[in-house]
């Protein structure tokens, strides 16, 4: 209703204020606020004080109101599109450079997505979706073959595959008022499937634990090396189960950080379940295992019966952010064995100073008695100071072919990280979709097969196909 002049004779401005409603408001309701509105304008104090800001009061009529909008908003389309614009949202602006995006498959948010002959497995962040099953053989046109489904209050949000065998985790939701009521009928743990026909899912069994369930874990085709809540235990601990006989899933061993063994009379130096299993990583005969805010441990499992601590790392604090993932590189660079660890850019730890958001680190464990975080890594532009929730670093690809590393950057999207000088840790890649489930882009999970196809999962809508350029 009040527009300001032109800035400057060769450079006309025009900036419109307008008094909106919201969709289906009483018509009654709008003419009444419409013209309160008109009298307040036209009182001369108030046209005065307007025209002091340079600003002209034009009291439209509401249908003219309405046609301007459409008019401009069409006008403007037009702009965006042709230059190629896109909305910025939670602090970034779609974006792309190196990737290419081959197909865009529209489904529930995941957890975790891993590809094995040409079939996409993508774990469903909430219930009632479990596990989806797509078929990617044309990645150009992903295809739905099958979808567990999960009961409220519970998720499915992780699983592997390997040996014809589909392996799942199983726990419960954060008691919220959309979590749902858990049936009574159900079991927190893992389940097992034959997949032979990957578009028809065959249940062979489940391993059951107590508590929350199982999160995250890794699965070479015969064992399973799971972060299960235990009776007796305090928070996750490592666990390893043989699925030789698939039907009868039989522990071998398990491990647990000194402190999170109550029942034994045990007692932890944190608060709460700060320090608990996030997931093991099997490399030779070590677990490189992430244990959220009590850091990293690699474990010697020469005699599963029996793991072994070799080394426990843990820099929070200071730093806030809980780790996610400790991952072994399959080669060295420069002579070194390098560990790539990313923190999760969720829970902060009390007490800790206020820092953006988190990172990626490299480790050297060339001596594993000793790891030594010597390098790290931030995605450029990120502000100085402490971002929300969910902004920075979350898990690269578990699968990794050389040193170009793909990240999923939580709502920086995807990052390619090339590690091949590693004290000079650079971006040589990126893409960064718009938000499909909500106010900003939440890459969750990040994978690649063996045509090179990169697979980028939302946490709350939609999996992206990639490629690089």
């Amino acid at each position: 209703m009040a527009g300001t002049r032109r800035a400057a004779d060769e450079l006309p401005v025009c900036q419109i204020h307008r008094v909106l409603a919201p969709a289906k408001t009483p018509p009654a309701i709008v003419a009444k606020r419409y013209s309160e509105i008109v009298r307040v304008l036209t009182i001369p104090d108030t046209r005065e004080r307007l025209a002091s800001q340079g600003a002209d009061v034009v009291a439209s009529a509401l249908a003219e109101c309405s046609a301007d909008i459409q008019r401009e908003s069409a006008r403007w389309a037009r702009v965006i599109k042709s230059a190629g614009l896109t909305a910025e949202k939670g602090g970034a602006m779609a974006s792309a450079k190196g990737i290419r995006e081959v197909a865009y498959f529209d489904c529930p948010g995941g957890g975790q997505v891993v590809v094995e002959r040409n079939v996409a497995y993508i774990g469903a962040m909430r219930y009632p979706h479990g596990t989806l099953v797509v078929d990617v053989s044309d990645p150009r046109r992903p295809r739905q073959m099958a979808e567990l489904s999960m009961p409220p209050g519970t998720h499915s949000h992780k699983v592997r595959v390997g040996n014809g065998i589909m392996v799942t985790n199983r726990e419960l939701l954060a008691t919220d008022s959309t979590s749902g009521t858990v049936p009574d009928d159900f079991h927190p743990g893992v389940g097992i499937y034959d997949i032979s026909k990957p578009a028809s899912p065959r249940e062979i069994a489940s391993w059951r634990t107590v508590g929350k369930g199982v999160h995250r874990f890794d699965f070479d085709g015969r064992y399973a090396y799971i972060s299960p809540t235990v009776d007796g235990y305090l928070g996750n601990i490592v666990l390893i189960l043989d699925l030789a006989d698939p039907a009868h899933p039989q522990e071998v061993g398990r491990w647990w950080m000194p402190g999170q063994w109550t029942a034994g009379g045990e007692k932890p130096t944190w608060e709460g379940t700060a320090h608990r299993c996030h997931h093991p990583l099997r490399r030779g005969n070590r677990l490189y295992t992430s244990y959220w805010h009590g850091g990293f441990v690699i474990l010697d499992i020469e005699d599963m019966r029996q793991p072994k601590l070799v080394s426990h790392v843990d820099w929070s604090p200071p730093f806030p952010w809980p780790t996610h993932t400790a991952l072994a590189l399959p080669f060295e660079i420069e002579n070194r064995r390098i560990l790539l660890v990313s923190d999760e850019d969720v829970v902060r730890l009390k007490g800790c100073p206020p820092y953006p958001a988190a990172f990626l680190w490299l480790v050297d464990i060339t001596d594993e008695r000793h790891p030594a975080p010597f390098a790290s890594f931030q995605v450029e532009g990120i502000p100085p100071q402490e971002q929300p929730y969910a902004t920075g670093c979350h898990q690269p690809s578990e699968i990794v072919t050389g040193t170009e590393v793909p990240v999923a950057w939580f709502a920086y999207g995807l990052r390619i990280i090339d590690i091949a000088k590693p004290h000079a840790m650079r971006e040589v890649a990126h893409f960064l979709p718009d938000p499909k489930g909500g106010d900003r882009v939440q890459s969750n999970d990040v994978t690649v097969d063996d045509r090179g196809m990169i697979y980028l999962i939302d946490r709350l809508r939609g999996l992206h196909i990639l490629e690089r350029e």
